[in-house]
């Protein structure tokens, strides 16, 4: 491949990262204008529900649900930058964690969460931290293990978020996401090897 048409890929790579990462955040901001103005936050019930049927669905979409704007914005910002920090070997890895850690942060949290509806990206963007953290581990590799480094200094003290210290946060989901990661960690270094 030449210059120019490594070029022209990377810009595409580029191009196709903006529109996934930007694409999901701006689903989680109108779907919180809509709740706001339109629903007056009756959407926060299509959340998990622990151990019924209805909350389910839950699983799906508890990521795009938000109690109101400052939780959302506290979610935003790591959710764009530890995807991306995913995405800069492949764009496709982003995809997988971020199926991976849905599933497990969204069924840990209907199986063994507390009462009430669980809402937020948070199990997703813990889930990216357990991936990113433990990548370096799994890989071994010099490069992996500076970007599991350089995760930690930079975002490495949300992980009391999956201890149960404070009422209302939904550390189950964080727990569970954060293993998630871990387990896509594994699953895609061993792919690797």
């Amino acid at each position: 491949m030449n210059p120019q048409e490594e070029t022209r890929a990377l810009t595409q790579e580029l191009k196709l990262q903006f529109r996934l990462l930007g694409g999901l955040v701006a689903i989680m901001w109108v779907v919180e204008w809509l709740d706001h103005l339109v629903f007056r936050g009756q959407l926060n019930g299509f959340g998990i529900i622990p151990r019924t049927s209805v909350g389910l669905r839950g699983i799906l979409f508890a990521p795009f649900l938000h109690l109101n704007f400052a939780h959302l914005l506290g979610n935003t910002i790591p959710f764009l930058v530890l995807g991306w920090l995913i995405m800069l070997r492949q764009t496709g890895d982003f995809i997988w964690v971020t199926l991976i850690v849905g599933l497990a942060s969204g069924l840990g949290t209907w199986i063994f969460g507390s009462a009430g509806t669980h809402i937020g990206a948070s199990g997703v963007v813990f889930g990216y931290l357990g991936y990113l953290l433990s990548r370096g581990i799994f890989e071994r590799r010099l490069g992996s293990i500076c970007l599991s480094l350089f995760v930690a200094t930079v975002y490495g003290s949300l992980i009391w978020g999956i201890l149960p210290l404070h009422r209302g946060i939904s550390w189950e989901g964080h727990l569970f996401g954060f293993l998630g990661g871990i387990l896509a960690a594994r699953n895609l270094s061993s792919r690797r090897h």
